[in-house]
């Protein structure tokens, strides 16, 4: 398994930049920067390509519904330039609170936008003039225009991956993507994932081994249970708020996701307790196993056999999300987790 983490420049840029200077010198593989409704990633991604040598770097994710295909599609060969080559393209539709309400964009036809966005931006990276009529993208707009190229070398070579939790994206992503960027994810029932991946890869005439399966969690070891106890319970409140108040009052697809892995009841009252503004009481429904399932939260032990569980599983690259109140206790449970990865990944080499 490889590894990798996402940050996101939010009130201290140089806490950030510190943290991925020495998550690079500890020996991540990946730093994929996030935008949600903070900073936008591909500012970011250009100065961490002037800071950083070896590291690969992605953008996770940018919106497609905020930017034309063709202006992604130049933000993605500029930083792959910039970073000799370090960069992978990730890609999300988002959500209707974020690109309508935040942005004033339609959230709609996020699965076609996605599939028409990705086939521009292809043609973009092979250098060709851009044509294309879609549903969603129509390049050019009129007759009065005749099809460009950018003025850039082409680089086909660039990875594209896309972020999905719903059962046609992830078929889409498994057709189209180089990798999966996937979320809530419950090893013990990956057929909610998989069996969509494999779907649309058996469409496209692909196999599992054509896409990256990297799959994210919060990563908080600990020697004390107690102490352990206590950061679980904490993690209650954020896993209600992403069951509860992501998205919109009809759309969640985080909701989804924990819903088609086993916990559709309680996903559906967390919600609906959430909605009426009864936050303690949509946490409370939260149980130990819903946080420890879809996370690396544990003693030592349990997270080393939770990372054993996803390479079972077929997660290929581990994005974490290190736990910790100050820059140095989250690079100390980030070099915690890229021990047991490198530990994981020998065990199976040996076998």
């Amino acid at each position: 398994m490889r590894s990798a983490t996402t940050v996101e420049i939010s009130q201290s840029r140089s806490q950030t930049i510190d943290f991925v200077l020495e998550a690079e010198r500890l020996g991540l593989d990946v730093c994929w920067v996030a935008e949600a409704w903070g900073s936008d990633a591909p500012s970011v991604l250009g100065y961490l390509a002037a800071r950083t040598d070896g590291l690969t770097l992605g953008s996770g994710v940018i919106q497609i519904g905020t930017r034309t295909p063709v202006a992604i599609a130049q933000a993605a060969l500029t930083l792959a330039d910039l970073s000799d080559g370090r960069f992978l393209l990730g890609l999300g539709a988002s959500g209707p609170q974020v690109i309508s309400g935040l942005h004033g964009v339609p959230f709609d036809r996020p699965l076609r936008r996605m599939r028409e966005t990705v086939g521009v931006i292809r043609q973009v990276f092979a250098g060709d003039k851009v044509s294309y009529q879609g549903q969603t993208v129509t390049i050019p707009a009129d007759d009065s225009t005749r099809p460009m190229r950018l003025s850039m070398a082409p680089n086909p070579d660039i990875p594209i991956y896309l972020a999905s939790l719903s059962p046609k994206m992830l078929e889409l992503t498994g057709a189209i993507a180089d990798g999966w960027l996937g979320t809530s994810f419950v090893p013990e029932g990956a057929g909610a994932y998989f069996d969509h991946l494999d779907a649309g890869l058996a469409s496209a005439g692909r196999v599992r081994a054509d896409l990256d399966v990297c799959q994210g969690a919060e990563i908080a070891v600990f020697d004390d249970e107690d102490d352990m106890v206590r950061h679980i319970a904490g993690r209650k409140g954020e896993l209600a708020f992403s069951l509860g108040g992501m998205g919109s009052a009809s759309t969640n697809f985080y909701n989804a996701a924990y819903a088609r892995q086993g916990w559709a009841d309680v996903a559906a009252e967390v919600r609906a307790r959430w909605q009426e503004g009864d936050r303690i009481g949509a946490a409370a429904l939260i149980t130990d196993d819903m946080v420890l399932a879809t996370t690396l939260i544990g003693t030592r032990e349990m997270v080393r056999r939770r990372l054993q569980v996803w390479q079972d599983a077929g997660v290929d690259t581990v994005r974490m999300y290190p736990a910790g109140e100050t820059v140095g206790a989250r690079l100390d449970n980030l070099a915690i987790g890229l021990e047991m990865i490198a530990e994981v990944g020998a065990n199976v080499s040996t076998q």
